[in-house]
């Protein structure tokens, strides 16, 4: 009777890759499941229409023609640093700006206003 035992071999490149891919499976599936608590308030947002003078004008002072986060520090007349806008971390940023925008056409189409004073 023969009493080897067989033994396989396995690379660890190989077990690597199979170790990688079933790991790229499961970040799939966890992007398929995370949800975007932001989707409906985004998509309102979007679908607002401005239909009123007042809402129009509060809107466009409401939101900012530029970042405000934004600001060169002066020393003695010389700028030392530089602080960068920082609006565009704001998850909603986009539909704001959006939405100012679609304020400002209504008030320049429909109402016949300057928007100079909003700029």
């Amino acid at each position: 009777m023969n009493n080897t035992t067989t033994k396989h071999i396995i690379l660890p490149a190989f077990v690597n890759a199979v170790e990688e891919k079933k790991q790229a499976g499961n970040d799939k599936q966890f992007a398929q499941l995370k949800f975007d608590l932001l989707q409906p308030l985004r998509e309102w947002l979007d679908q607002l229409e401005i239909q009123n003078r007042k809402l129009a004008k509060f809107i466009a002072k409401l939101v900012p023609a530029q970042c405000p986060f934004e600001r060169d520090i002066m020393l003695f007349g010389r700028k030392i640093a530089h602080i960068p806008p920082m609006c565009k971390l704001n998850p909603l940023y986009e539909q704001l700006v959006g939405l100012r925008f679609r304020a400002l056409c209504y008030l320049v189409d429909q109402c016949g206003e300057d928007i100079q004073s909003y700029c």
